[in-house]
C-alpha cells in the first residue's frame, strides 16, 4: 500500500517552499481512506521506475483520464513525457485525496500541465486542478516580477504542454507589461534613470563596461538570463505594447554580450557539454562544435533583432556591429548574415572608431591575404558607392571616412609583403577628393616605406604620388622635408611649400603690426592661398583673437616666444632651400663637365653657361643633402638620376618663382 521505490529529485518541483516529506503525507492520506471507507487499494499506478498503489474511487472521480483508462484494467502505465514526472503525479495524488496542496512559482506550471494531462477539469469535478491552477497562475504568479521569471524558467522543461496551455504567452506579455511599466514609473526613474548606450557611444567597444551600465538595471539583467526563444518573444511584445526602440535596443545589445560575445559564457557551455569527465581530442573538438553551433543560431536571431538602417545610429554603437561581426568571422556565419553586418555599418561609417576596426589576426604570416582586411575593404567600398557617388561635392561625413581609412591604412602598412600596387589600390579605396587632410596619409606612406627600405626612388614615386604636400600640417610638412624616406620629388614640394607658409606667415605677422600701430585694425586676416597651413588649421593664427573688436589687442603679437619660433621655422627652412641650391649647382657642374669631355671633337661648340638666376637664389636651402657618387646607376648620364636632373633642370628655369616650381613639381 501507498508508494514503492525511492522518489527522485526533480529540477521541476525543487521549490524552497514545497513540503520534504510529499510521500509520507501520501501514505498517510491513503491510509486514512481505507479506515474511513473500509476500501482497500485496488489501483496501481506506474510511472518511470515507481509505482503508486492508490483507491479507484478518488480517480475515477475526478479525472477523465484515469476513468477511460480503470474501464479496462486495474493497472495503468503513465508516459515518460508525463509533464512533471513521478514527483508531479505524487503532488496530485495527494490533491485528489483532498489535502490542500502546497502550490508555488516553483510547481505550478507543473501541476497545472499534469492536471491538464489527467483531464482533471470543470467536466468531471467542480473547483478541480485545472481552474485552481489558472486562478493562482492569474491572481498571484502573473502578478509578480519574480514570480512570472521562476515560472517561465520552469516551462523550459514542459514545453509543448506549457505551450499549449498558453503558460509561456501569459508569462511573457506580463513580463513585458511590468518592463514598460517599470520605465513609465517616475518614483523609481528619478534616481536610477533608464539604462541608454549613450555612454558607449563615444568609447570603444568593451564587456567591462556594459556588465557596469547592465548593473544600473537589474531588471535587464533579469531579462538576458531567459533562453533566447522566450527573450525574442519578449522583445517583439515590448515593441507590440509601445516600449520606443532606446529603451529596446540596450536589452538586445546586453543579451547578445552575455551569449555570443562573452567568453565566458563559451568557456560555461563548453564545461558543461564535458561534465566533468575525461574526453578525448574528438570528443573535444566535437564539443567546440556544438557549442559554437549554439553560438551560431542565437547570433543570428540577434541579427533579425536589431534595427536596420539610419533609425538604428542614435540607439546603437557601432562598434557593437564591428564586434558582432568579428565574432561571426570566428563562429563560420553564413555569408548572407555578414553581408547585412558590412551593410549595416557601411550606413553608420561615418560614427564609427578605428578602434572598433577588424585587424588582421597575429597568427596570419601575410596582412595583404587576410580574411579582415577584405572585409574593411569592402565595408569602406560600400560607403563610397552609397554615400560620396551619389554627392559629388564634399561634406563632413566624408572626410571622416577619409581620415578613418588613412588611419587603418597606417595600422596595417607594416607588413614588408606589400606591393606598391597593392597599397596604392587600398589609397584609391577613398576618394581623394573626400581628403581634407593629408596628414594622416603622410602617416601612412611612412609607415610603408619603413618597411620597405630598399624601394627604389622611381616606386617611392609612384606610391607616394597621391600625397599633395599643400595639404600638409605644418608640422608634418616640416617633418616631410626631413624625412629621407620620402622621394625626392616630394621633399622638393615640401620645402616649397614650406617656404610658401613661412613668407605668409611673415606677411600676416606685418600686417597685423601695421594694423596694430596704426590703429586701423578690424578683423582677422584669413590665409587664403594655404587653408590647411599649421597657421590657419591647427594653431590660431596670431591675428585672429582680435576679429572681436579694435579694443582688445592682438595677444600673440605680444608674446615674444612665438616671434622666436617663427623666426626659427624661417631660417631653418631657408637653410634647407638653400642647401638643396647648393646639391643642384655641384650635380649640374658635374654634368657640364661630362658633357664638355665628351664633344672634344668640336670645340668651338661653346657650353651654356649656368643660369645666373640659380647662382642669385640665396635665401632658403636644403640641410644634409650632397652629390653622392653611390646614388649613381648604370646607364644614366653623368651618374645622375632621372629625378635629379630634372629637380635641376626645375630650379634653373623658375629660380625666384616659387610658386611656378611648385606648380610644376606636383604635374
Amino acid at each position: 500500500m501507498g508508494t514503492s521505490s525511492s522518489p527522485k529529485d526533480s529540477s521541476i518541483l525543487s521549490s524552497p517552499l514545497s513540503s520534504p516529506n510529499v510521500g509520507a503525507l501520501l501514505k498517510i492520506k491513503i491510509i486514512s481512506w481505507s479506515q474511513e471507507t473500509g476500501f482497500p487499494v485496488t489501483i496501481r499506478v506506474r510511472i518511470a521506475d515507481r509505482t503508486f498503489n492508490l483507491h479507484k474511487h478518488p480517480l475515477f472521480s475526478k479525472s477523465g483520464y484515469f476513468r477511460r483508462q480503470l474501464n479496462e484494467s486495474n493497472e495503468v502505465e503513465l508516459p515518460g513525457n508525463f509533464p512533471g514526472g513521478p514527483e508531479t503525479f505524487e503532488m496530485m495524488a495527494l490533491f485528489i485525496y483532498g489535502s490542500s496542496t502546497l502550490v508555488d512559482p516553483f510547481n505550478v506550471a507543473a501541476l497545472r500541465c499534469a492536471a491538464e494531462f489527467l483531464e482533471m477539469t470543470e467536466e468531471y469535478s467542480s473547483a478541480n486542478l485545472c481552474e485552481r491552477f489558472d486562478i493562482y497562475l492569474n491572481q498571484v504568479v502573473l502578478q509578480s516580477w519574480d514570480d512570472t521569471l521562476i515560472v517561465l524558467q520552469k516551462c523550459q522543461m514542459l514545453l509543448p504542454s506549457a505551450e499549449e496551455l498558453l503558460i509561456v504567452s501569459r508569462c511573457i506579455e506580463s513580463l513585458a507589461f511590468m518592463a514598460c511599466m517599470e520605465i513609465l514609473d517616475p518614483e523609481s526613474r528619478r534616481d536610477h534613470p533608464v539604462v541608454t548606450l549613450e555612454a558607449l557611444a563615444s568609447q570603444p567597444w568593451n564587456n567591462e563596461t556594459v556588465k557596469e551600465i547592465l548593473n544600473q538595471d537589474l531588471w535587464i539583467k533579469d531579462l538576458i538570463a531567459l533562453p533566447f526563444p522566450f527573450f525574442k518573444r519578449i522583445i517583439s511584445s515590448l515593441r507590440r505594447q509601445g516600449m520606443k526602440e532606446k529603451y529596446i535596443s540596450p536589452i538586445i545589445l546586453f543579451y547578445a554580450n552575455k551569449w555570443t560575445l562573452s567568453r565566458k559564457t563559451h568557456q560555461f557551455w563548453q564545461n558543461a557539454r564535458k561534465g566533468g569527465e575525461d574526453h578525448n581530442t574528438d570528443a573535444e573538438n566535437g564539443d567546440d562544435n556544438d557549442t559554437n553551433e549554439k553560438v551560431s543560431k542565437i547570433l543570428q536571431g540577434i541579427l533579425d533583432l536589431l534595427p536596420m538602417g539610419e533609425k538604428a545610429s542614435k540607439v546603437i554603437p557601432v562598434g557593437f556591429y564591428f564586434s558582432l561581426l568579428s565574432r561571426s568571422l570566428q563562429l563560420g556565419l553564413r555569408s548572407e548574415s555578414r553581408e547585412k553586418l558590412q551593410d549595416q555599418i557601411a550606413s553608420l561609417l561615418y560614427l564609427a572608431r578605428v578602434e572598433d576596426f577588424l585587424l588582421p589576426d597575429s597568427s596570419n604570416d601575410s596582412i595583404t591575404s587576410c580574411i579582415e582586411l577584405s572585409i574593411m575593404k569592402s565595408i569602406f567600398s560600400k560607403y563610397v558607392s552609397f554615400s560620396m557617388e551619389l554627392t559629388h561635392t564634399p561634406s563632413p561625413r566624408n572626410y571622416i571616412i577619409a581620415e578613418l581609412w588613412d588611419v587603418y591604412l597606417t595600422k596595417i602598412a607594416t607588413d614588408p609583403q606589400w606591393s606598391s600596387k597593392k597599397f596604392l589600390e587600398l589609397i584609391e579605396t577613398v576618394p581623394l577628393s573626400s581628403r581634407q587632410t593629408h596628414d594622416h596619409l603622410y602617416r601612412a606612406l611612412n609607415t610603408f616605406l619603413m618597411a620597405h627600405p630598399d624601394m627604389s626612388q622611381e616606386e617611392k614615386g609612384l606610391v607616394c604620388k597621391y600625397l599633395n604636400c599643400q595639404k600638409l600640417s605644418q608640422e608634418v610638412c616640416i617633418e616631410a622635408v626631413q624625412n629621407e624616406l620620402m622621394p625626392l620629388r616630394l621633399i622638393v614640394q615640401a620645402l616649397f611649400v614650406q617656404q610658401l607658409n613661412t613668407q605668409q606667415a611673415f606677411k600676416e605677422c606685418s600686417d597685423s603690426f601695421r594694423y596694430a600701430h596704426c590703429g586701423e585694425y578690424s578683423g582677422s586676416l584669413s590665409s587664403t592661398i594655404y587653408p590647411n597651413s599649421k597657421s590657419q588649421n591647427l594653431v590660431e593664427s596670431p591675428y585672429m583673437e582680435g576679429s572681436e573688436g579694435c579694443s582688445k589687442p592682438l595677444s600673440l603679437l605680444k608674446d615674444s616666444a612665438n616671434h622666436e619660433l617663427s623666426r626659427k621655422e624661417y631660417e631653418s627652412t631657408s637653410f634647407r632651400i638653400q642647401s638643396l641650391e647648393e646639391e643642384l649647382m655641384s650635380l649640374k657642374k658635374t654634368l657640364q663637365l661630362q658633357h664638355i669631355s665628351k664633344q672634344t671633337e668640336t670645340i668651338s661648340k661653346k657650353v651654356e653657361p649656368v643660369s645666373p638666376n640659380l647662382k642669385s637664389m640665396r635665401p632658403y636651402g636644403l640641410e644634409g643633402r650632397t652629390p653622392s657618387k653611390k646614388r649613381n646607376t648604370i646607364g644614366q648620364q653623368g651618374g645622375l638620376t632621372d629625378q635629379e636632373c630634372e629637380a635641376s633642370e626645375i630650379f634653373e628655369d623658375h629660380t625666384g618663382s616659387p610658386e611656378i616650381l611648385l606648380s610644376h613639381l606636383r604635374e
